[in-house]
C-alpha cells in the first residue's frame, strides 16, 4: 500500500491532503525517522517531538515564499521530508547524501544552514526587515525550543524584535515543560478569543479609540494592558513575551494537527510580533525516545525493536578517559568545580554531577556566560574546568580573551570533539580551535596523543596558574604507540617517539599515531623519519625545533585541524622569527574550507589525511625527482 508520504514531492502536495489524513501521515513520518536513524544515527528525539509542528506550518504557509528558520535544525527531519527529499532521506548525514542538519547548499526550503542554537530570530528578523524594506508580502516564521529561547542572543533578538514591531511569528517548540506544565481547557478557551478576527478588530479599534481620550486616554490604554496581561499571567505564560512587545498565544498542544493548523491561520493576518507557544514531547511515538529523550537527542546506530546500540562499543573514548580523571582529581582537589553548556552528558560530566552537584554547574546553552562565569570562579580561588566542544567553544571567543587571558586566570578548557566529528557536518566539527587559540596571550594550548597522555596534560593543568586549553577529539582514546615511553608533562616540552635522519614529522594531538604509521612506510621505503609528539601547540618547544632542524632540512606538520593558521603555521613563524633558513616545510591539516560529513575515516580519506596518503604524500613532495 502507498504511503501518503510517498506522493509529497514539495509542500505544494501537502496542501492537497484532507485534514483527518495528516495524523496518518505523522506516524509515516515518524516511522521514516525512526528507521533511518536507527541505522545512520542522528537526532532522534527532538526531530520526532516536531513532526506535527512540521506538518502544519507546511500546511498553513506558502515555502519558499514564506519563510520558515528552524533553530539549531536538529528538529527539521519531518521538514527535510515535506520538501522534497523523501527518496534521499536514508542517505541522511552520509557522505555524499543529505546533511543531517537544514543546508542552503541542499535545498531552496532550508534557508539557512545552521547547527548552532539560538541563532533563528535574528535571523527571520533580518529576513522581515528586508522584506518590508524590499516591499514583499510574505511571513517569516521562526521555530525555536524552549533550552535555545534561554540563551541569550535569542533573548536579544526578541528584545529587539519586539521593539521594532515586525510582521514576525516565533514558534517556541516546548519539549521539556520548562516554561508550561498544563494545557488548560480555559488557557484554550482565551487562545480562541485572542486568535478571532473579531475580537482582534474590536481590539484594534478600542486601542485607538482609547488613545484619544482627552488627558486620560494613555492612562487608560496602560490600565486596560496591565489588566489583559495579569489575566494571561493568571493562566497562560505570557507576561514574559508581552514584556518583549510580543502577542503571546498558547500554550497549545504541540501534536494536535487541528490546533496547530487553525492556529497559524488565524494568526497569518497579524502584523506584529508573535509568540505561538507548543507543548512537545522529545520522542513522540517512539517508546525507547520517550522513555530516554536524552539519549536518543544525539544516537549512533540502534536497535530499533529494542532501544539497544547496534555495536558495542570496547575501547574508551577520550571522553570516557576525561570523565573518569576529573572526577578522581576532584576528589583530590576541592577547588575543582566543572562547567558545561547544556552539555553533560556529551561531554561526559554527568558522572562528576553525580558525586559533586555543589561543585557542578550547567549553565544551559550560554558559552559565552558560561567562560566569564568561570573566570569568577577562578577569582575566587576554585580551579574551573569547563566541558566543552570545540564548534561551540567558538561562542565564547570574547570572553576567553577579555575576561579569561586578559586577567591570566586559571581556567582550564577541555576542548571535547576538536579536529573531524563525522557525520554531523561542518557546523560541527572541530577545525578552528588551534587557529584561534593559538594566538591569545597567556593560554597554553594541548593536545594529547591518546588518553593516558590526556590524564597527565589534566594532572599538569591543574597545578599551573595559568589559563589552559586542552584539545581531544571524539573517538578511541586508546594509544596506538607500541613500545614508546612516556615522559611527565612540561610545561612548552615535546616527545620524540622516533629518530630518523631524512626527515621529521611534528605531529600534534591523535594525529601522532597516524604519523608513526607513516614513518613505519616510509622507513620500508628507505626513509628514515623522526617524529615528534608536540604535547604544546603553544608555547611551542622550540628549543626541539632548533635541534631537529640543524640536522634534518624536511619537516611536516600534522594535525587535525584547518591548517591555515594551526600548528603548521606557528612553527613556519617560528622558522622565520629565528632566521633558520633552508628548511623544506610540508603542513598537513585540513584544507581552507568547510569540511563535509560523513564518517570519521572516510573524512580523513576525502582530505588526505590517512597514513598511507600521508606517506604517499611526503614521497612526492620531498622524494621524487
Amino acid at each position: 500500500m502507498e504511503r501518503i508520504l510517498d506522493r509529497i514531492n514539495s509542500p505544494r502536495d501537502l496542501k492537497n491532503i484532507p485534514l483527518e489524513k495528516l495524523p496518518v501521515l505523522a506516524d509515516e513520518i515518524r516511522k521514516e525517522i525512526v528507521e533511518t536513524v536507527s541505522k545512520n544515527g542522528g537526532h532522534l528525539a527532538s526531530s520526532l517531538g516536531a513532526v506535527e509542528l512540521a506538518i502544519s506550518l507546511h500546511y498553513c504557509f506558502d515555502m519558499p515564499r514564506d519563510k520558515i528558520i528552524w533553530d539549531v535544525g536538529h528538529q527539521a527531519y519531518a521538514h527535510k521530508l515535506l520538501t522534497g527529499r523523501v527518496k534521499a532521506f536514508r542517505t541522511l548525514r552520509q557522505l555524499g547524501g543529505i546533511s543531517g542538519f537544514p543546508s542552503s547548499d541542499e535545498s531552496e526550503y532550508d534557508i539557512f544552514t545552521c547547527g548552532h542554537s539560538a541563532t533563528s530570530i535574528s535571523q527571520a528578523l533580518g529576513l522581515a526587515c528586508a522584506r518590508d524594506i524590499k516591499g514583499e508580502k510574505c511571513k517569516t516564521i521562526a521555530v525555536i525550543g524552549d533550552a535555545s529561547l534561554a540563551s541569550g542572543m535569542a533573548l536579544e533578538a526578541l528584545n529587539h524584535a519586539g521593539h521594532l514591531g515586525k510582521d514576525l511569528v516565533v514558534v517556541l517548540n516546548d519539549n521539556e515543560l520548562s516554561i508550561s506544565k498544563s494545557v488548560g481547557a480555559l488557557s484554550k478557551y482565551l487562545n480562541r478569543i485572542m486568535i478571532n478576527p473579531i475580537y482582534n478588530k474590536v481590539r484594534r479599534r478600542m486601542q485607538i479609540l482609547v488613545k484619544h481620550i482627552p488627558l486620560f486616554g494613555f492612562k487608560a490604554f496602560r490600565a486596560a494592558r496591565k489588566l489583559e496581561e495579569s489575566l494571561k499571567n493568571l493562566l497562560v505564560p505570557g507576561i514574559l513575551f508581552e514584556g518583549f512587545g510580543f502577542r503571546y498565544f498558547g500554550p497549545i498542544d504541540g501534536h494536535d494537527v487541528n490546533s496547530l493548523i487553525s492556529t497559524f491561520k488565524s494568526i497569518a493576518s497579524f502584523k506584529e510580533p508573535i509568540i505561538i507557544h507548543a507543548i512537545t514531547k522529545k520522542g513522540k511515538g517512539y517508546k525507547f525516545a520517550e522513555e530516554n529523550p536524552y539519549a536518543f537527542h544525539g544516537t549512533s546506530n540502534f536497535e530499533i525493536t529494542t532501544g539497544k546500540p547496534a555495536e558495542n562499543r570496547e575501547t574508551a573514548t577520550f571522553t570516557d578517559v576525561f570523565s573518569r580523571k576529573i572526577v578522581d582529581i576532584a576528589r583530590r582537589d576541592e577547588r575543582i568545580v566543572a562547567v558545561t553548556a547544556a552539555m553533560p552528558d556529551g561531554t561526559g560530566l554527568s558522572k562528576f554531577s553525580s558525586e559533586f552537584p555543589n561543585r557542578f554547574y550547567d549553565v544551559g546553552i550560554a558559552e559565552e556566560h558560561a567562560v566569564s562565569f568561570s573566570g569568577g570562579l577562578a577569582k575566587s580561588g576554585l580551579k574551573p574546568i569547563i566541558a566543552i566542544y570545540s564548534t561551540f567553544l567558538q561562542r565564547g571567543y570574547d570572553q576567553i580573551i577579555h575576561d579569561i587571558s586578559l586577567q591570566r586566570l586559571p581556567v582550564i578548557f577541555c576542548i571535547d570533539r576538536a579536529g573531524l566529528v563525522g557525520e554531523d557536518g561542518p557546523t560541527h566539527h572541530g577545525a578552528f580551535d588551534i587557529a584561534y587559540l593559538r594566538h591569545i596571550p597567556n593560554l597554553i594550548v594541548m593536545a594529547p596523543r591518546d588518553g593516558l597522555e590526556l590524564e597527565a596534560m589534566l594532572d599538569f593543568a591543574v597545578t599551573i596558574q595559568k589559563p589552559v586549553a586542552i584539545r581531544y577529539p571524539k573517538g578511541s582514546a586508546a594509544s596506538h604507540i607500541s613500545g614508546a615511553s612516556f615522559h611527565k608533562v612540561e610545561l612548552g616540552k615535546s616527545e620524540i617517539l622516533r629518530e630518523g635522519k631524512d626527515l621529521a614529522i611534528l605531529a600534534a594531538g591523535n594525529m601522532v599515531s597516524v604519523a608513526l604509521e607513516a614513518a613505519g612506510s616510509l622507513s620500508d621505503a628507505g626513509i628514515e623519519t623522526t617524529v615528534v609528539n608536540a604535547r604544546f601547540l603553544k608555547p611551542l618547544d622550540k628549543k626541539m625545533i632548533e635541534n631537529i632542524t640543524s640536522r634534518v632540512k624536511r619537516l611536516v606538520t600534522l594535525e587535525e585541524g584547518v591548517a591555515t593558521g594551526g600548528f603548521g603555521s606557528a612553527v613556519l613563524e617560528f622558522l622565520q622569527l629565528e632566521k633558520i633558513g633552508g628548511i623544506k616545510v610540508e603542513r598537513i591539516g585540513l584544507p581552507d574550507h568547510f569540511i563535509t560529513y560523513g564518517k570519521r575515516e572516510e573524512l580523513f580519506k576525502e582530505y588526505h589525511m590517512t597514513a598511507d596518503e600521508i606517506c604517499e604524500n611526503i614521497k612526492k613532495e620531498f622524494f621524487e625527482k
